[in-house]
């Protein structure tokens, strides 16, 4: 997003002003906030990026001239790992270097692009960290997966003349109020974002109007749906048809503390002809929370098997198969007749419907779907998503789907048309990137 200065002075005063507050403050808190962090993941059972990584102080030998691409977590990093494989079909030239700011998105990023990338933690975004990162990559140009604006990292890719792409980007309704409160100030902070692909005309124009050039901005379209599908077999595919036996599977993915138990009431009330309830699956978002749904769904008096201990045997006739592992569910969806999206029955702001749309898959979501509004939008107006309003109404929901399976593959075959319609940014995307590189090396 490359933002033109004011003819005066003001606009860059400002900024420095911000920059310069922000600083301070980050100086200030980060002291803090490590040990109280530690103290919480410790408590919590959850894994960070080791904060000496953070700090950037031992980076490998890393050929300059490559490109950055940024993406902060799971989501993210299956976009970045999509991209790079139409960046490699554009034979773009140069390394790459991928950063991810969770643990989780590290895992992920190293286990399905460790063979072909570099893999670093996002840095500290203070002088030091990010200074460190940009010197060992020398990049030619750094791609931001979505929105994600750190001052320090701007600023320095600004004095560094490293031009700045967002892929995927968006502004939602409270991030294009902020940013347009403070707009004067931003300018400088945002000069060195030179292209930004939104995901649809919408975002576009808002960036236009925080005062972005039109032809730096340009709408690429959604990178989510261009979901690969991985029919690879899981080898737990056995144990899934022994534990249903017979009956209907529900695959609830990427849930969230407090909806765990919400989910959980919902399927309390559906039983089939014989008495039996259906299997869920149930995915957790966060591994460190793996152990706490364990424990919820044996107070309940269910029965539990974990995917991690398979090897203790399973049964038939079992409640609950808890996914406690990473990088497993996209594929799982294929056991399912009916899908739930977590993230969205707490004020959360949801996760990506598409993965088990792609699979033909019917999908129920809750409200709270901020974080993909376009992409609901379009798949409840194709009828592959319906959104339900509580526990009551997931219930009653899953009820009507699996008491009807034609009815319901006729809305997982809606949601698997409408993805295949909207395929094709990522390559747009990686196409547009090369051009823009290209045209620079040539000035």
């Amino acid at each position: 997003m490359y933002i033109l200065g004011s003819r005066t002075g003001y606009p860059r005063l400002m900024g420095a002003l911000m920059l310069w507050i922000y600083r301070v403050l980050m100086t200030v808190l980060v002291p803090i906030a490590i040990p109280v962090l530690a103290l919480k993941d410790r408590a919590a059972g959850k894994k960070r990026p080791p904060w000496s990584e953070r700090f950037a102080r031992r980076l490998p030998d890393i050929e300059a001239g490559g490109l950055w691409i940024h993406a902060v977590s799971v989501g993210e990093v299956e976009v970045a790992r999509r991209l790079i494989t139409e960046l490699d079909r554009e034979r773009v030239a140069g390394p790459i270097v991928v950063t991810s700011t969770t643990a989780t998105g590290l895992a992920l990023a190293r286990k399905n692009l460790g063979d072909r990338v570099t893999i670093l933690p996002t840095p500290l975004d203070l002088p030091g960290p990010v200074g460190r990162v940009f010197d060992a990559i020398g990049p030619r140009a750094l791609v931001l997966v979505e929105t994600e604006l750190w001052p320090e990292m701007l600023h320095q890719a600004g004095r560094r003349g490293v031009p700045v792409v967002v892929v995927n980007a968006r502004l939602s309704d409270a991030s294009f109020r902020r940013y347009r409160r403070i707009r004067g100030g931003l300018q400088p902070l945002l000069r060195p974002l030179s292209l930004v692909m939104t995901r649809d005309q919408t975002d576009a124009q808002r960036f236009m109007d925080l005062g972005i050039e039109e032809d730096r901005v340009t709408v690429g379209g959604n990178v989510k749906y261009d979901l690969e599908l991985d029919q690879r077999p899981l080898e737990w595919g056995k144990e899934i048809a022994t534990c249903a036996d017979g009956c209907a599977v529900i695959v609830a993915g990427s849930t969230l503390e407090g909806e765990e138990q919400l989910i959980l009431d919902a399927v309390d009330t559906l039983t089939g002809p014989d008495g039996r309830r259906p299997l869920l699956i149930l995915a957790p978002r966060h591994p460190e929370r793996f152990e706490a749904v364990a424990h919820l769904v044996s107070e309940r008096g269910l029965t539990l098997v974990r995917r991690s201990r398979l090897s203790d045997g399973v049964g038939a006739g079992i409640d609950i198969f808890l996914l406690d592992t990473i990088g497993e569910l996209a594929r799982s969806f294929q056991y399912g007749a009916v899908a739930f999206i977590g993230g969205s029955l707490v004020p959360s702001g949801g996760h990506n419907p598409l993965e088990p749309a792609v699979w033909g898959v019917p999908v129920l979501s809750g409200p709270w779907i901020s974080n993909f509004e376009e992409v609901y939008r379009e798949m409840v107006a194709a009828g592959g998503v319906r959104l339900v309003a509580d526990s009551l109404e997931l219930g009653a929901a899953l009820d009507q789907w699996l008491s009807a399976p034609e009815t319901a593959r006729q809305a997982g075959e809606a949601g698997r048309r409408a993805v295949e319609e909207n395929r094709g940014a990522t390559a747009r995307i990686a196409a547009e990137i090369v051009r823009r590189l290209d045209r620079t090396a040539q000035q």
